[in-house]
C-alpha cells in the first residue's frame, strides 16, 4: 500500500512539473526573429477560393546563428482584435497553451535558412473575419522559441478581411431563377386557358 501511495504521489508530482512546462511557454517570453509578409488581391477575400502568398525568413539583421536552434516552421491564421470582442473562443492568452489567436494551420515544415514562400488556398472552413498571419520557430522539443507576423505588436496593420462560404452556389442560384421563371410562365398560361374555357361556356 505504501509503494503504491509513493508511486501515485510521484505521478502527481510529474503531472505538476509537465503544466508548469507547458505554462512557461508564454507568447511574451519569444523572440520577434522572422520577417513574416502575406500578398493578397487588395479587396474582399473568399474562403475556399482566394490564395494568400506567404513569405517568411529570419531577420538577416540579426547575429550569425540565431536561429541555430529551429527545427520547424508553423505558419498559421490569426483572428485580428477587431474580431476576437465579445468571442471567448478566439481570445488571446500570454500562454500558448491556452491562446486561441491562431487557429488556423497553413503549413507547418522543417526550418531552413533564407526566405521561403508558399501560396496557400485559403480553407473553404474558414469563418468571416478580419486575419493576419503569424510564423512560428519552433525548437527540437516541437516548443515556440521565436516569432514573427506579418502586423506590428498591436495587431492594427497589414489585417485581411475574409469572408466565408454562404453555402450556395451559382448553379444553384441559375437553377432557382430558372425555375421562378417557369413558375410564373406555368401559372399565367393556367389562367389563359381558364379564360378561353369560360368564354367558350358563356357562348
Amino acid at each position: 500500500m505504501a509503494a503504491t501511495g509513493l508511486l501515485l504521489g510521484l505521478i502527481l508530482v510529474l503531472g505538476c512539473f509537465s503544466e508548469i512546462g507547458v505554462a512557461l511557454i508564454s507568447f511574451s517570453s519569444l523572440q520577434t526573429t522572422l520577417v513574416v509578409t502575406a500578398t493578397h488581391p487588395q479587396r474582399l477575400l473568399r474562403a475556399g477560393e482566394d490564395k494568400i502568398t506567404v513569405r517568411w525568413g529570419l531577420n538577416q539583421s540579426l547575429p550569425a546563428g540565431t536561429d541555430s536552434a529551429y527545427k520547424t516552421i508553423k505558419v498559421q491564421l490569426c483572428y485580428a482584435p477587431i474580431s476576437q470582442v465579445d468571442r471567448a473562443w478566439r481570445k488571446t492568452e500570454d500562454h500558448l497553451s491556452k491562446d486561441k489567436t491562431c487557429q488556423f494551420k497553413i503549413v507547418k515544415r522543417p526550418y531552413t535558412t533564407g526566405n521561403q514562400t508558399l501560396e496557400w488556398t485559403i480553407e473553404r472552413d474558414v469563418p468571416t473575419a478580419t486575419y493576419f498571419v503569424r510564423a512560428y520557430a519552433l525548437d527540437a522539443n516541437d516548443h515556440e522559441v521565436a516569432y514573427g507576423q506579418n502586423t506590428d505588436a498591436k495587431k492594427t496593420t497589414n489585417l485581411f478581411e475574409i469572408q466565408a462560404i454562404s453555402g450556395r452556389h451559382v448553379s444553384l442560384d441559375i437553377a432557382s431563377v430558372c425555375f421562378s421563371v417557369f413558375s410564373i410562365v406555368s401559372l399565367m398560361g393556367f389562367f389563359f386557358v381558364e379564360k378561353r374555357k369560360g368564354r367558350k361556356a358563356q357562348q
